[in-house]
C-alpha cells in the first residue's frame, strides 16, 4: 500500500500500516547519529549540516508540490515564524548536533536528544507558569540519571564539550516544537516543517560559507561522506517525515510519540552493526533513560485525537 493511500484505508489495516511507517521513521531517525559520525570524517561540521538541509527541503518541498500543491499564502502569513522557527530549530539543533558529534557518540547523541519530548513538556508548563505534573518530573531525572550513565558520569568519565552542544540542540528543538504551535497560523505539518528547513538551509548555508569553503569540500569528499550525508536527508530527515505525519494522521499524537522512544535503540543497532558496540553502562544508561521516557510519556492519548496530515 503506498503511502499517500493510507489515510484512506479501512481503519485496522491504515493503523497497522501507519504504525510500521512511524516505527520506521524512529529508525530512520536513530540511523542518522551514525551517518553523521561518518559524514564528518571527510566533511567539515557546517558543509555536513547544511547539505543535509538543503537536500531534505528539496526532497520535502517536491513532496508538497506534488501532493498538496505549494500555498504562497500560508508562506506570506506566516513568513516571520517560519523563518525564527527556522533559524533556532532547524539551523540551531541541526548545528549543534554536527558540530557536538565531533567529540560526542552517536549512541549518547540519541539518547541526549530522546529526552527532547520530555524537556517540550517541561518547558511549556514553565512558559504556560503551571506546574509539571510529577510523574514528569520523575521521568526527566530518571532519564537524565541514564544519560549520565550512558557517558560514564558515575564513573569518572566528564560530560564532553560535544554532549553539551547536543544537550543545548535538544533545548532548541523543544523551543521551536512549542513555536511551530503558538505561532503558525493554518499551516499543515509538512508546510510548516518544509518551509523552516528552507530557512535552516539559507542560515546554514551562508554560515558554511563563512566558515568553511563547502564547495571544495564536497567535490573532493569520498563517496562514503555523500552516500552519508543523501541518507541522512533523504531518509533520515524528508522521507522519516513523511511516515511520521501519516502515523499522526492516522494514529493519533499520542499514540505516535510513543514510538520515538526507538530513536536510540536504532542507534544503539546501528552503531554496533558498524563494530562500535557499546559497553555494559551504556546499555544500562539506555534502558534507564528509556524506562525515565516511557515513565514520564505515561498512556497515550486518544486515538481520535489526530492532526490532518498534507495531503
Amino acid at each position: 500500500m503506498s503511502v499517500s493511500n493510507l489515510t484512506h484505508a479501512p481503519a485496522s489495516q491504515g493503523e497497522r500500516g501507519a504504525f510500521i511507517l512511524s516505527a520506521m521513521a524512529a529508525v530512520f531517525w536513530g540511523s542518522n547519529f551514525e551517518a553523521t559520525r561518518i559524514a564528518l570524517l571527510d566533511l567539515p561540521p557546517w558543509t555536513a549540516a547544511a547539505g543535509r538541509v538543503v537536500v531534505a527541503v528539496a526532497g520535502t518541498l517536491l513532496w508538497l508540490a506534488a501532493t498538496k500543491g505549494i500555498s504562497w499564502s500560508v508562506l506570506r502569513r506566516n513568513i516571520v515564524a517560519f523563518a525564527v522557527l527556522g533559524t533556532i530549530g532547524v539551523a540551531g539543533f541541526t548545528a549543534t548536533l554536527f558540530l557536538g558529534m565531533k567529540t560526542s557518540s552517536p549512541v549518547t547523541a540519541a539518547i541526549i536528544m530522546g529526552t527532547s519530548p520530555l524537556m517540550t513538556n517541561l518547558l511549556d508548563s514553565i512558559l504556560l507558569k503551571r506546574l509539571p505534573s510529577p510523574l514528569g518530573v520523575l521521568g526527566m531525572v530518571i532519564s537524565l540519571l541514564g544519560v549520565a550513565l550512558t557517558v560514564g558520569a558515575f564513573s569518572g568519565t566528564h560530560f564532553a564539550s560535544g554532549d553539551i552542544l547536543i544537550l543545548i540542540g535538544s533545548l532548541l528543538w523543544a523551543l521551536y516544537t512549542i513555536g511551530c504551535r503558538r505561532w503558525v497560523a493554518g499551516a499543515t505539518p509538512i508546510e510548516t516543517s518544509a518551509w523552516t528547513m528552507l530557512a535552516g538551509a539559507l542560515v546554514l548555508g551562508l554560515v558554511a560559507f563563512w566558515l568553511e569553503t563547502p564547495l571544495t569540500a564536497l567535490v573532493h569528499a569520498p563517496a562514503v561522506a555523500w552516500a552519508s550525508t543523501l541518507w541522512m536527508a533523504l531518509v533520515g530527515s524528508a522521507l522519516a517525515l513523511i511516515f511520521w505525519q501519516v502515523g499522526i494522521a492516522r494514529r493519533g499524537p499520542g499514540a505516535t510519540s510513543v514510538l520515538f522512544n526507538l530513536v536510540p535503540v536504532s542507534a544503539l543497532v546501528v552503531a554496533a552493526i558498524f563494530g562500535r558496540t557499546p559497553d555494559t553502562m551504556q546499555v544500562a544508561g539506555i534502558a534507564v533513560a528509556l524506562f525515565g521516557i516511557m515513565l514520564a510519556s505515561g498512556k497515550p492519548r486518544d486515538r481520535h485525537s489526530r492532526r490532518a496530515v498534507a495531503r
